[in-house]
Protein backbone atom coordinates (compact mmCIF):
# COMPACT_ATOMS: atom_id res chain seq x y z
CA UNK A 1 0.00 0.00 0.00
CA UNK A 2 2.95 2.35 0.50
CA UNK A 3 3.16 2.88 -3.28
CA UNK A 4 -0.11 4.79 -3.25
CA UNK A 5 -0.11 8.54 -3.67
CA UNK A 6 -3.60 8.94 -2.32
CA UNK A 7 -5.72 7.24 0.27
CA UNK A 8 -7.78 4.32 -1.11
CA UNK A 9 -11.57 4.31 -0.89
CA UNK A 10 -12.99 2.63 2.22
CA UNK A 11 -15.81 0.20 1.41
CA UNK A 12 -18.08 -0.72 4.32
CA UNK A 13 -20.31 -3.57 3.23
CA UNK A 14 -23.71 -4.24 4.82
CA UNK A 15 -22.98 -3.45 8.49
CA UNK A 16 -26.69 -3.70 9.27
CA UNK A 17 -28.70 -4.57 12.38
CA UNK A 18 -30.25 -7.59 10.66
CA UNK A 19 -26.93 -9.41 11.01
CA UNK A 20 -27.48 -9.53 14.78
CA UNK A 21 -30.45 -11.87 14.24
CA UNK A 22 -30.01 -15.54 15.31
CA UNK A 23 -31.20 -16.44 11.80
CA UNK A 24 -27.56 -16.39 10.64
CA UNK A 25 -26.17 -18.76 13.28
CA UNK A 26 -22.94 -18.38 15.21
CA UNK A 27 -20.64 -15.59 14.13
CA UNK A 28 -16.94 -15.01 14.61
CA UNK A 29 -14.90 -11.85 15.19
CA UNK A 30 -17.05 -9.75 17.52
CA UNK A 31 -14.40 -7.01 17.14
CA UNK A 32 -15.23 -6.44 13.46
CA UNK A 33 -17.51 -3.44 13.99
CA UNK A 34 -15.04 -1.81 16.37
CA UNK A 35 -12.26 -2.20 13.81
CA UNK A 36 -14.49 -0.84 11.05
CA UNK A 37 -15.26 2.16 13.28
CA UNK A 38 -11.52 2.75 13.79
CA UNK A 39 -10.94 2.74 10.04
CA UNK A 40 -13.95 4.98 9.51
CA UNK A 41 -12.50 7.57 11.94
CA UNK A 42 -9.16 7.52 10.08
CA UNK A 43 -10.86 8.01 6.70
CA UNK A 44 -13.00 10.86 8.01
CA UNK A 45 -9.95 12.63 9.44
CA UNK A 46 -8.23 12.36 6.04
CA UNK A 47 -11.39 13.17 4.07
CA UNK A 48 -11.04 9.98 2.04
CA UNK A 49 -13.78 8.36 -0.02
CA UNK A 50 -16.13 6.42 2.26
CA UNK A 51 -18.63 4.14 0.56
CA UNK A 52 -21.30 1.97 2.17
CA UNK A 53 -23.43 -0.77 0.75
CA UNK A 54 -26.80 -1.66 2.20
CA UNK A 55 -28.25 -5.08 1.43
CA UNK A 56 -32.00 -5.11 0.81
CA UNK A 57 -32.88 -8.78 0.44
CA UNK A 58 -35.71 -9.96 -1.76
CA UNK A 59 -36.17 -13.04 0.48
CA UNK A 60 -39.07 -12.37 2.90
CA UNK A 61 -37.48 -14.72 5.49
CA UNK A 62 -34.26 -12.69 5.63
CA UNK A 63 -33.67 -10.24 8.50
CA UNK A 64 -32.31 -7.97 5.73
CA UNK A 65 -35.57 -8.10 3.74
CA UNK A 66 -36.31 -4.69 2.27
CA UNK A 67 -39.55 -4.41 4.32
CA UNK A 68 -37.73 -5.05 7.63
CA UNK A 69 -36.92 -1.45 8.50
CA UNK A 70 -34.99 -2.26 11.70
CA UNK A 71 -32.97 -5.08 10.12
CA UNK A 72 -31.86 -2.99 7.17
CA UNK A 73 -30.66 -0.05 9.31
CA UNK A 74 -26.93 0.48 9.76
CA UNK A 75 -25.52 -0.47 13.15
CA UNK A 76 -25.08 2.41 15.60
CA UNK A 77 -21.27 2.40 15.48
CA UNK A 78 -21.24 2.57 11.67
CA UNK A 79 -23.62 5.39 10.79
CA UNK A 80 -23.06 7.21 7.49
CA UNK A 81 -22.62 10.98 7.65
CA UNK A 82 -23.79 13.54 5.12
CA UNK A 83 -21.71 13.29 1.96
CA UNK A 84 -20.78 9.64 2.45
CA UNK A 85 -22.03 7.48 -0.38
CA UNK A 86 -24.53 4.61 0.10
CA UNK A 87 -25.30 2.08 -2.61
CA UNK A 88 -28.23 -0.27 -2.08
CA UNK A 89 -28.19 -3.74 -3.56
CA UNK A 90 -30.05 -7.04 -3.39
CA UNK A 91 -27.27 -9.39 -4.52
CA UNK A 92 -23.94 -10.31 -2.93
CA UNK A 93 -21.70 -8.01 -4.96
CA UNK A 94 -21.45 -4.31 -4.23
CA UNK A 95 -20.71 -3.84 -7.95
CA UNK A 96 -23.83 -5.51 -9.40
CA UNK A 97 -26.90 -3.32 -9.83
CA UNK A 98 -25.14 -0.28 -8.30
CA UNK A 99 -23.06 2.65 -9.51
CA UNK A 100 -20.05 1.60 -7.39
CA UNK A 101 -17.69 0.90 -10.29
CA UNK A 102 -18.71 4.10 -12.09
CA UNK A 103 -18.27 6.14 -8.90
CA UNK A 104 -14.76 4.78 -8.33
CA UNK A 105 -13.74 5.42 -11.94
CA UNK A 106 -15.27 8.92 -12.05
CA UNK A 107 -13.35 9.81 -8.89
CA UNK A 108 -10.14 8.22 -10.23
CA UNK A 109 -10.01 5.79 -7.30
CA UNK A 110 -7.60 2.97 -8.09
CA UNK A 111 -7.43 1.25 -4.68
CA UNK A 112 -10.09 0.07 -2.23
CA UNK A 113 -10.03 -1.19 1.33
CA UNK A 114 -12.88 -3.64 1.99
CA UNK A 115 -14.59 -4.25 5.34
CA UNK A 116 -18.03 -5.46 6.43
CA UNK A 117 -20.42 -8.38 6.65
CA UNK A 118 -20.46 -11.21 5.93
CA UNK A 119 -17.18 -12.74 4.86
CA UNK A 120 -18.59 -15.65 2.84
CA UNK A 121 -21.23 -13.60 1.07
CA UNK A 122 -20.93 -9.92 0.17
CA UNK A 123 -17.36 -9.45 1.37
CA UNK A 124 -15.97 -12.35 -0.68
CA UNK A 125 -18.03 -11.58 -3.78
CA UNK A 126 -17.25 -7.85 -3.76
CA UNK A 127 -13.55 -8.54 -3.13
CA UNK A 128 -13.39 -10.95 -6.07
CA UNK A 129 -15.11 -8.50 -8.40
CA UNK A 130 -12.97 -5.60 -7.21
CA UNK A 131 -9.83 -7.54 -8.07
CA UNK A 132 -11.25 -8.68 -11.40
CA UNK A 133 -12.22 -5.12 -12.31
CA UNK A 134 -8.62 -4.05 -11.81
CA UNK A 135 -8.81 -2.21 -8.51
CA UNK A 136 -5.88 -2.57 -6.13
CA UNK A 137 -7.85 -4.35 -3.41
CA UNK A 138 -7.08 -4.67 0.29
CA UNK A 139 -9.26 -6.85 2.53
CA UNK A 140 -9.12 -6.13 6.26
CA UNK A 141 -9.11 -9.53 7.98
CA UNK A 142 -10.17 -8.27 11.43
CA UNK A 143 -12.82 -5.85 10.10
CA UNK A 144 -15.00 -8.60 8.61
CA UNK A 145 -16.95 -11.48 10.12
CA UNK A 146 -18.27 -14.84 8.97
CA UNK A 147 -21.15 -17.06 10.06
CA UNK A 148 -21.23 -20.82 10.52
CA UNK A 149 -22.74 -22.81 7.67
CA UNK A 150 -23.94 -26.33 6.95
CA UNK A 151 -22.79 -27.57 3.58
CA UNK A 152 -24.53 -29.66 0.92
CA UNK A 153 -23.49 -32.87 2.75
CA UNK A 154 -24.94 -31.72 6.05
CA UNK A 155 -21.50 -30.98 7.53
CA UNK A 156 -21.36 -27.96 9.82
CA UNK A 157 -18.45 -25.54 9.36
CA UNK A 158 -17.57 -23.06 12.09
CA UNK A 159 -17.50 -19.34 11.45
CA UNK A 160 -13.75 -19.28 12.16
CA UNK A 161 -13.05 -22.00 9.58
CA UNK A 162 -15.19 -20.21 6.99
CA UNK A 163 -13.28 -16.99 7.65
CA UNK A 164 -9.87 -18.66 7.32
CA UNK A 165 -10.80 -20.50 4.12
CA UNK A 166 -12.23 -17.38 2.50
CA UNK A 167 -9.14 -15.33 3.39
CA UNK A 168 -6.88 -18.08 2.03
CA UNK A 169 -8.78 -18.14 -1.28
CA UNK A 170 -8.84 -14.36 -1.68
CA UNK A 171 -5.19 -13.69 -0.75
CA UNK A 172 -2.98 -12.72 -3.73
CA UNK A 173 -5.48 -13.81 -6.39
CA UNK A 174 -8.00 -11.06 -5.61
CA UNK A 175 -6.69 -8.96 -2.72
CA UNK A 176 -3.94 -8.24 -0.25
CA UNK A 177 -5.05 -9.34 3.22
CA UNK A 178 -4.16 -6.90 6.00
CA UNK A 179 -5.25 -6.10 9.56
CA UNK A 180 -6.76 -2.86 10.80
CA UNK A 181 -3.49 -1.91 12.50
CA UNK A 182 -1.51 -2.58 9.32
CA UNK A 183 -3.88 -0.44 7.23
CA UNK A 184 -3.77 2.45 9.72
CA UNK A 185 0.02 2.23 9.91
CA UNK A 186 0.30 2.38 6.10
CA UNK A 187 -2.13 5.30 5.87
CA UNK A 188 -0.19 7.20 8.54
CA UNK A 189 3.00 6.81 6.48
CA UNK A 190 1.49 8.51 3.44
Amino acid sequence: MNNLFEIPALLILDVQKGFDDPYWGTRNNPEAEGNIARLLREWRIRKGHIIYTKHLSLDPASPLHHRNRLGTEFKESIQPMDGEIIFTKNVNSGFIGTELEAYLKQNKVKSVVITGLSTQHCVSTTTRMSGNLGFNTFLVSDAIAAFEITDHKGVRHTADSIQEHELAMLQKEFATIMTTDEIISQINQQ
